[in-house]
């Protein structure tokens, strides 16, 4: 399981390394893969998500980004490489979820992602998912690990999964991350596309209401994305006042039962914990059970 470094990711983002000719010529050995990125107002790092795209040097992408008017620069980032995307806008929006909608409206490839204009693909990774989904013809959702790298792309965490689990996605919180997930295009027709009522939580319900509608799941043991920790990200500003709500109405939504909260939250827990035992992922594991006593720790304390 190949682990990049700060400095491959670095080299990876910094600069185009992509042949033109292979971003342009359409191959249709290939199936077409789509890349829908939400961007508003991330100058800073949109240019760097744009390269770790078109630097997969994948021969049948299709590039789309959906801008909600931004004034810092974006525009002029996303004219730069106008030349290699399918369709981009710059327009005021109702936020990421429509932004995302407007793109996969457009997207025509057979596998479909996102990834939000401060994150990033790590390399080689388009061509692994082609591969996986030729190989996995009944499999609807394919994901893999994460990597967490802060403003300089220097490596600062991870986030290793495990086999998808209806039950630990709906009582533990997100089984798989948006920045390395695929899924087959058709899968809008099956279930709908992103909701738009949600501006945080959209990735954990739509991925829910995947498996509440009967989609196949197969997670890699590779890294094929990495979101970017930093201050002005969504997690920081409107995770902290939006994700409870949000959460709160997916409950609602979905009428899950509260009572049985904390029994399948553990059952979960263990599952997982298995999972990572059984896959080798003993260090993580080990990293893991100390955050969270940590954390505990520091609950208790507050408390005291």
């Amino acid at each position: 399981m190949k682990k990049f470094t700060s400095q491959e990711i670095k080299e990876f983002v910094s600069k185009p390394l992509f042949d033109e000719k292979v971003i342009l010529n359409k191959d249709p050995s290939w199936p077409k893969i789509s890349i829908v990125t939400p961007s508003y107002n991330q100058a800073q790092f949109l240019e760097r998500t744009i390269l770790s795209v078109l630097n997969q040097n994948y021969p049948n992408l299709e590039y789309i980004i959906i801008d909600g008017g931004s004034t810092d620069g974006s525009v002029e980032i996303i004219k730069r490489y106008q030349p290699w995307l399918a369709y981009w806008v710059s327009e005021k929006d109702a936020g990421q979820s429509d932004a995302l909608n407007k793109g996969f409206a457009r997207a025509t490839g057979d596998i479909v992602g996102w990834q939000n204009s401060d994150d990033v693909y790590l390399p080689g990774a388009f061509y692994e998912v082609a591969e996986v989904f030729r190989k996995s013809p009944g499999v609807d959702v394919v994901f893999a690990n994460r990597l967490d790298i802060n403003e300089d792309d220097h490596v600062i965490g991870e986030r290793r999964f495990t086999p998808f689990s209806l039950v630990s996605h709906f009582y533990e919180g997100m089984m798989l991350s948006n920045q390395s997930a695929f899924w087959r295009k058709d899968l809008f027709s099956k279930i709908g596309m992103i909701d738009l009522t949600l501006q945080v939580a959209m990735d954990y319900e739509f991925f829910l209401r995947a498996a509440m509608k009967g989609a196949r799941f197969m997670h890699v043991r590779r890294y094929w994305g990495a979101s970017r920790k930093h201050g002005s990200s969504k997690e920081s500003t409107l995770w902290p006042s939006l994700m409870g709500v949000e959460l709160q109405k997916i409950d609602r939504m979905y009428r899950r039962k509260t009572y049985l909260n904390y029994p399948l939250r553990i059952y979960s827990l263990l599952r997982r914990c298995a999972y990572y035992l059984w896959q080798g992922d003993w260090d993580y594991l080990v990293q893991g059970m100390r955050r969270r006593v940590g954390d505990s720790v520091e609950r208790l304390c507050k408390r005291l």
